[in-house]
């Protein structure tokens, strides 16, 4: 009588030979995505400044955030609460290199958060670095 299933073909290759052969794919997809997220990653050495509602430090010296935003959504350029007139002028010149930095307080709301982009946007600001507290 015929068989009906063929037997295994090996090739001539022993059976942990055959088992490499399988695990290389595998061992080529995790080195690809492993240099995906290198590449992709990105690491910053920017110490964050200090946010609005963060009790200041004495010891770190933070970086300047260019504006900061309180709870209720006024903007403050060097401890002065501005405008959105005054707040433009007093703003650097939109950077395609230089992130804007705005520190934000955790309780503001979204809708002012929304406005407050808007108006960066249309002024010309492309890239916006937002600094957040964390909600205690």
């Amino acid at each position: 009588m015929t068989e009906l299933v063929p037997p295994p073909s090996t090739s001539g290759k022993s059976l942990m030979e055959r088992v490499e052969d399988a695990l290389l794919p595998l061992i080529n997809l995790v080195f690809l995505l492993l240099m995906f997220f290198i590449v992709a990653g990105q690491l910053a050495d920017i110490p964050l400044p200090d946010l609005p509602a963060t009790p200041a430090s004495a010891q770190q010296q933070s970086p300047h955030a260019d504006l900061l935003v309180d709870s209720q959504g006024n903007s403050r350029i060097d401890g002065e609460t501005l405008n959105t007139q005054a707040l433009l002028q007093r703003l650097p010149e939109p950077d395609a290199k230089t992130p804007l930095k705005i520190a934000a307080a955790s309780t503001i709301s979204m809708a002012d958060l929304e406005t407050l982009f808007r108006m960066l946007e249309q002024a010309g600001y492309e890239e916006i670095l937002l600094l957040t507290e964390p909600e205690t």
